[in-house]
C-alpha cells in the first residue's frame, strides 16, 4: 500500500476524542482512506486501526513516564515499522509532546508532512521545544488564540482552528440563582482525570473530603469515569478509602451541571466543567521529582487551564503539598458556603466559551488535513 493511509497518533484521553472527531470531518472530504497509529477507544470506534493502545503509556510526569518507557519505546518503533510499510501520505499527531515531538522528527527524516493538532504546551514550558516544532512540523493547528500569536512571534505559522469542546457542551444560558445554605443535600461532581497516574495522586484526597463533609451535612457525591478509565481502579480506591459513592460513566455533561460544585482533576476535564459554568476547585499533583523539576521550567501564574484562558484566578487551585482531604475539604466548604460567590464564580466561567472560538473546529482542522492530502502524488 503506497499514499492511501493516514498515520494518526494520539496519546491521551482528551487528545483520543479530539482525534476521532477529526477523523470523522475529514472522512467525507477526501477520498476513502486508511487511518491507522496510536489512539484510544474513541478513535478504534471511528475507524482508526490500531497499533497500540494509548492508555498503556499515558501518565502525568517525569518520574511516572520513565515506568511506562519500556513499553513507550516499543510502541515507538512499532509504529515506525509500520509507517515504513505502509508509507502514509502524512501523519496527524495530537498532543502528547514527548512522544510526539520525538515522532515528528523521525517522520521528517522519512518525507512524512506532519501537522500536529493541540499544540504542546511550549508557552507554559520548554520553550526550547520551538525550535524542534519548527524543524519538524509543517503545519500547526492550536486551540487557543494566544498559542497561535506566541507561534507566530517566534517564526511558526500556527492556525487557529478553535476548541472541539465547543460543539460537545451545550451553553447552559445565565445562570441559575444558588440554593441558600442548609436547603437540601449538596451535589459534588469528582473528576480525578483519565490517567492512572493522575488518579492515583488525586482520588485519595477527593473520597477523603467527601469523608470529612459527609459528617458535617447532607452531601452527594458522584465519581465521574473517563472513557480511559478502568471501573476497578475507582472502586480499589473507595474500598481502601472507606467512602463509597456511585460512579457515573454515562450523562457526563449532565451530571456536572447538575452538580453544586465540581473537585477537578487540572487539565481538559476543568474546561469541560467551566464551559457548563460548574463552580470548581482543580488540584494537580505530581511526585516529588517530578515536581521539582517542573517547577524549575515552569513560568505561569496559574495551573488550570480555566484560569489561564481567563487570564486571571477565577478557580481555587490546589497543588502538590496541598492536596490533602483537609485542604481540600476546607476549599470545598468554602464554596458551598457562599451562594453569592459560587454565583459570581459561574458569571465569570461565562465568558470562557467566547475565548475558544467559534463552532465547528474539527471541521476546520478537518479542511487543513484534507487540503494537505491533496496536494499528495496519488492522492486525489
Amino acid at each position: 500500500m503506497t499514499g492511501r493511509a493516514l498515520l494518526l497518533v494520539a496519546g491521551e484521553a482528551s487528545g483520543d476524542l479530539h482525534a476521532a472527531r477529526l477523523l470523522g470531518e475529514l472522512r467525507p472530504l477526501v477520498p476513502e482512506f486508511e487511518a491507522f497509529g496510536l489512539g484510544g477507544e474513541e478513535l478504534a470506534a471511528a475507524g482508526q486501526r490500531r497499533l497500540a493502545e494509548s492508555r498503556e503509556i499515558a501518565v502525568v510526569g517525569i518520574s511516572e513516564a520513565i515506568r511506562v518507557l519500556s513499553r513507550a519505546r516499543e510502541i515507538f518503533r512499532e509504529i515506525l515499522r509500520e509507517v515504513d510499510r505502509v508509507r502514509p501520505a502524512a501523519a496527524v499527531l495530537v498532543d502528547f509532546p514527548e512522544f510526539n515531538l520525538r515522532l515528528a522528527a523521525a517522520l521528517k527524516k522519512r518525507g512524512v508532512p506532519v501537522i500536529y493538532y493541540i499544540s504542546p504546551q511550549v508557552w507554559a514550558w520548554r520553550k526550547g521545544r520551538v525550535r524542534k516544532i519548527r524543524r519538524t512540523v509543517d503545519e500547526l493547528l492550536v486551540l487557543f488564540d494566544f498559542e497561535a500569536a506566541f507561534y507566530r512571534e517566534r517564526g511558526v505559522e500556527a492556525t487557529h482552528v478553535g476548541h472541539p469542546l465547543i460543539d460537545e457542551i451545550p451553553d447552559p444560558g445565565p445562570p441559575a440563582a444558588e440554593r441558600p445554605v442548609g436547603e437540601g443535600a449538596r451535589r459534588l461532581a469528582l473528576l480525578p482525570g483519565s490517567r492512572r497516574s493522575e488518579i492515583d495522586h488525586l482520588l485519595p484526597a477527593m473520597l477523603g473530603a467527601v469523608g470529612i463533609l459527609r459528617r458535617e451535612r447532607p452531601v452527594e457525591a458522584r465519581l465521574l469515569q473517563a472513557p480511559s478509565v478502568d471501573a476497578a481502579l475507582l472502586t480499589s480506591h473507595m474500598e481502601r478509602s472507606g467512602v463509597r459513592i456511585p460512579v457515573v460513566s454515562e450523562r457526563r455533561f449532565a451530571e456536572i451541571a447538575g452538580s453544586d460544585l465540581a473537585l477537578c482533576a487540572s487539565g481538559t476535564a476543568t474546561l469541560e466543567v467551566g464551559l457548563l459554568r460548574t463552580p470548581m476547585v482543580v488540584v494537580y499533583r505530581l511526585t516529588r521529582w517530578s515536581m521539582l523539576l517542573a517547577r524549575l521550567l515552569v513560568d505561569l501564574p496559574h495551573f488550570s487551564l480555566v484560569n489561564l484562558v481567563l487570564r486571571r484566578g477565577v478557580v481555587p487551585e490546589l497543588l502538590q503539598e496541598e492536596v490533602t482531604p483537609e485542604s481540600l475539604a476546607a476549599a470545598t466548604r468554602s464554596l458551598l458556603d457562599d451562594p453569592a460567590r459560587r454565583h459570581r464564580m459561574r458569571a465569570e466561567l461565562a465568558g470562557l466559551r467566547p475565548r475558544l472560538g467559534e463552532p465547528g473546529a474539527a471541521r476546520r482542522a478537518a479542511e487543513r488535513v484534507a487540503a494537505l492530502l491533496r496536494r499528495r502524488p496519488d492522492w486525489s
